[in-house]
């Protein structure tokens, strides 16, 4: 059986995977960048141990790909950085996902037990 820790990580993984696939190649644009990170955190947080989400989509990468006439770009992860807080039975796995020497690397930040507070 995983112990709390191990499945308070498994959880932040799968949300993040979650969020990557659901979103990536949804067509933004510099308008578009507030709603676009507010449906994502809210469409997150609705998962189960899901106790925060912050989506923060960079203007000026999503205005410096913008290649073509329509006015919007495809989201990558390249375009964002994201910090969730993941609560499962007293444990919490705080991630984020960043820039990380040409790629957007989510990672685990760090594991908080309520037991050792």
């Amino acid at each position: 059986m995983p112990t709390t820790r191990e499945q308070a990580c498994f959880e932040a993984g799968i949300k993040f995977g979650s969020l990557y696939h659901q979103f990536a190649g949804t067509p933004v644009s510099p308008d578009s960048t507030r709603s676009l990170e507010t449906a994502m955190a809210e469409a997150i947080e609705n998962q189960p141990y899901c106790e925060s989400v912050t989506v923060a989509i960079d203007d000026d990468r999503v205005a410096d790909t913008i290649d073509h006439e329509n006015g919007y770009t495809e989201l990558t992860g390249s375009l964002m950085t994201v910090e969730m807080h993941i609560a499962y039975e007293g444990v919490t796995a705080r991630t984020r996902m960043e820039m990380e020497d040409g790629y957007p690397l989510m990672k685990l930040v760090g594991v908080v037990d309520e037991a050792d507070e």
